[in-house]
């Protein structure tokens, strides 16, 4: 459910990994503290290993900060059990990762379609295969509707995931390197059509990425270094 105010508040978030044998424990984000406003386009850009894919992991619910409040429309989910964090991650928030990790056996509209699966929300599932239609006509895949991925070039195989983020109506999306396997061209487009869905559909982008390029044209940009955003 919506709330008033941003869509996404983190407080003093760490995130540290036990090390074997007694070591010293290794302390990846350390005290990250952000307000990300509704609608807007964020890029979080640094070096390999600063921690920016564990910072996207705790925000989208793939994992839980070792302390600190992660507070989605309102709600701490740190007060959610496992099956509270699968219902937030499936209704309200949108995945697109590098590997677009499409099923190889499915149809381009079957691949769009299943998070909408498991979607409690009826009137959700009831507009699921018209608002797939819809969304994969405006990404210029009208005609590959029925293509398995294989039969997809590297750039079409990203739309795809980009709708299948889009299709459960989620608040925020999360773009953990989207163009990271694309040829510049590829990229390119997929840069520009994250923007553009994200300004047509009012939904919150956070960008984790190296392309300087792509990040230049968020709306915001941070850097993760030493643990921390400045």
């Amino acid at each position: 459910m919506a709330s008033e105010g941003p869509v996404l508040k983190l407080h003093d978030i760490t995130r540290r990994y036990e090390a074997p044998e007694g070591g010293d424990a290794l302390a990846v984000l350390a005290g990250i503290s952000l307000e990300v406003g509704r609608g807007e386009s964020l890029a979080i850009v640094g070096p390999s290993g600063s921690g920016k894919s564990t910072l996207l992991h705790i925000i989208g619910t793939l994992d839980r900060p070792t302390s600190g409040e992660v507070v989605l429309n309102g709600q701490d989910l740190g007060q959610l059990d496992e099956a509270g964090l699968a219902a937030v991650r499936n209704r309200q928030i949108g995945f697109v990762f590098q590997d677009h990790y499409l099923l190889p056996q499915c149809s381009v509209l079957e691949n769009v379609l299943v998070p909408s699966l498991v979607c409690k929300d009826p009137a959700v599932r009831l507009e699921a295969g018209p608002r797939a239609a819809r969304l994969l006509r405006r990404v210029g895949l009208a005609e590959r509707l029925s293509h398995r991925p294989g039969q997809l070039s590297g750039g079409e195989r990203q739309r795809v995931a980009v709708v299948r983020a889009l299709i459960n109506q989620p608040q925020l999306v999360l773009a953990d390197e989207p163009t990271g396997a694309l040829d510049p061209a590829s990229a390119g487009q997929l840069g520009q059509l994250l923007l553009e869905l994200n300004r047509e559909n009012g939904v919150t982008l956070i960008v984790v990425t190296h392309a300087l390029g792509l990040a230049e044209r968020m709306g915001r940009v941070l850097e993760l270094k030493d643990g921390k955003l400045v």
